[in-house]
């Protein structure tokens, strides 16, 4: 049983939104993030990396950098740019991308969820990413950036969806992206609770994107906890802000990989070495470049397109990881042919989002690589299965896309 819960938001007054909303604080490097703040001043990037507020002398991680984030943010709140809501409250968040709608619940979800498995994970974290988030969830008492979850779709919760995105929208307005963003406000009792209810008949919740923000989520109320051993589990330290969408409005796009070298290959050699592992056919110049269903993967090397096709008795379906496409090009090829033994730590690998197209995966084999390899996106269906296996997606497996923006919602969990 799922514990979802309304929360009372903090969050932009109404006329600030669409200047403040961001993308994620881990869509930037340091010198991106610094020249968007600088011509984006009032947006929350300025408060998820408050580096931007030091010159580069500063590291990043530097105590002051914390308390500039805490700052920025509660001077928002006395001063007005941010509201705080007077009850608990569900939003209604929906996201336009390309003319294609995803419509998600903003809640709170609980870590004793998230610890026993209810809320299902898919990825390792590392403990220096999630460092970082630890100290600025810790330093600005709230979080900030919402954990992207995802659901199997309920009838009963779609219905209220529609119900609330009947009134007139509280945000409305179209980012520098093109992504049109629009949130409404549950606030009756009546369909609150009827939303809670919904959600506490739901047993199998999955973190879609935001391992590493979930994790220093929970970590921060677990610190929470340790300091206050006589807590009741209704602290709001005991939930962290997410973003819950059914699983048939999700779109997962291509994560690509491109590899520097051959490793000693010769374009022939390296041919073969493919053929003798997959289906192979050269694509023309007027065919589709990208994969066009599962089971296949395109490779572009020496201003060459091919389509590969994995054969029907490398397919394990009884084992829903080593089933993906993405672990058989791993197994099958860059490990044992390109010598990638583990691609999270191998610096010879790289990934590309599919967000940024085929042109990308060319221009990097002319700057940087030697081959290029486009996916087919995995499926939704895939990540639950191996979720509910309780096992783990190999790294850059899914790309989701659109992205939630930061600022828009804001859960505080100790203002003392």
């Amino acid at each position: 049983m799922a514990d979802i819960r309304p929360f009372i938001s903090i969050r932009p007054q109404k006329g600030k939104a669409a200047e403040i909303a961001a993308l994620p604080y881990d869509v930037y490097n340091r010198e991106e993030a610094t020249k968007y703040v600088e011509n984006h001043p009032e947006s929350f990037l300025k408060i998820d990396r408050a580096e931007t507020q030091f010159p580069l002398s500063v590291d990043m991680y530097d105590e002051r950098v914390y308390k500039r984030a805490h700052d920025m943010l509660w001077e928002g709140v006395e001063n007005g740019t941010f509201i705080r809501e007077d009850k608990k409250c569900y939003y209604v968040y929906e996201l336009t991308m390309q003319g294609r709608v995803q419509t998600g619940i903003v809640a709170c979800a609980s870590i004793d969820d998230y610890h026993n498995n209810v809320i299902k994970k898919h990825e390792n974290t590392r403990a220096e990413k999630e460092a970082d988030r630890i100290r600025h969830v810790e330093a600005c008492r709230a979080q900030t950036g919402p954990i992207f979850l995802a659901y199997r779709s309920n009838e009963m919760i779609n219905a209220m969806v529609k119900k609330a995105k009947e009134q007139e929208a509280e945000y409305d307005f179209v980012a520098d992206d093109g992504v049109r963003h629009r949130v409404f406000v549950i606030r009756d009792d009546s369909s609150v609770s009827q939303i809670e209810k919904a959600f506490s008949e739901i047993n199998q919740i999955y973190i879609a994107d935001g391992h590493h923000r979930a994790a220093s989520a929970v970590r921060v109320g677990e610190m929470y906890r340790e300091q206050n051993p006589d807590y009741t589990g209704e602290e709001e330290f005991n939930y962290f802000l997410s973003v819950l969408f059914p699983d048939d409005q999700l779109m997962i796009m291509d994560y690509n990989r491109v590899v520097r070298d051959m490793n000693g290959y010769s374009f022939k050699g390296f041919y073969r070495e493919v053929k003798e592992r997959f289906d192979v056919e050269e694509i023309t110049e007027q065919q589709e470049k990208r994969p066009q269903e599962r089971g296949s993967f395109t490779m572009y090397m020496e201003d060459h397109w091919f389509l590969c096709k994995i054969r029907s008795e490398d397919r394990n379906p009884s084992d829903p990881v080593a089933d993906l496409d993405v672990s058989i090009l791993q197994d099958k090829l860059l490990g044992p042919v390109l010598g990638i033994g583990d691609p999270k730590t191998d610096g010879r690998i790289d990934f590309v989002g599919g967000i940024r197209g085929m042109e990308e995966l060319v221009r990097r084999c002319e700057d940087d690589c030697a081959i290029a390899f486009a996916m087919y996106p995995t499926a939704i269906e895939e990540l639950f299965a191996v979720a509910d296996a309780g096992l783990l997606m190999p790294p850059k497996s899914t790309w989701f896309e659109p992205k939630l923006r930061s600022g828009l919602f804001i859960h505080a969990i100790n203002e003392n």
